[in-house]
């Protein structure tokens, strides 16, 4: 059974009695000794995490909305992924979530992503796919007609990929993740990371 974790109190908790080297060399987060504060990269901009207090901080506008409109993916999964990443490096290898162990979580109900938003969105827009992928700060990759690799996460890239519209078909989306993903994070946790890569879309 695929393991199911929650509880942001929880985390909190577990973060305060780690040992920041070991946060760091497993999540590629950096620590500063003097304002005991973690700081650590997501979607191309950097975030603050204070344990004693229990807060984080984005550092850069483009933030905002991770901890605004996309607040209740992001928290969650960054904080966990800063309890649960192990040393496993991403291989290259990409899957479906329907690969992963548990992936039916994300065909169910609500929990259904809204690829076919992005197709409809961007159907004819290779361009403007691209920029906004950019503009967090991910990178093209060569899948379909337009892909970029985001990185929630240092060692929880998630690739997103366009077939543009044409006479014959009707554009579509996918979403794609590294084999190594469930060494970083539970099922659940990788929904919330998917559905934050496919909303910053939209």
């Amino acid at each position: 059974m695929a393991e199911i974790i929650s509880g942001e109190d929880k985390a909190w908790e577990i973060i305060a009695g780690l040992l920041p080297e070991d946060v760091c060399m497993r999540t590629g987060a950096q620590y500063n000794d003097r304002s005991k504060l973690y700081t650590l990269p997501s979607f191309g901009t950097l975030f603050s995490l204070d344990p004693q207090k229990k807060i984080i901080m984005n550092l850069e506008p483009a933030g905002e909305i991770f901890l605004t409109r996309l607040r209740y993916f992001f928290v969650l999964s960054l904080l966990w992924y800063l309890v649960k990443a192990s040393d496993a490096i991403p291989g290259g290898k990409l899957i479906k979530p329907s690969g992963m162990t548990g992936g039916d979580i994300f065909f169910r109900g609500s929990h259904v992503l809204p690829l076919d938003s992005i197709a409809k969105k961007y159907a004819h827009d290779r361009r403007g796919f691209r920029e906004r992928g950019l503009s967090h700060g991910g990178k093209v990759v060569e899948y379909g007609d337009v892909a970029i690799e985001l990185s929630p996460f240092s060692k929880v890239p998630v690739t997103v990929i366009l077939w543009l519209a044409d006479d014959e078909w009707e554009a579509r989306a996918d979403i794609l993740f590294d084999s190594t993903a469930q060494n970083q994070l539970p099922i659940d946790l990788l929904w919330s990371v998917a559905m934050m890569s496919v909303l910053i879309f939209l």
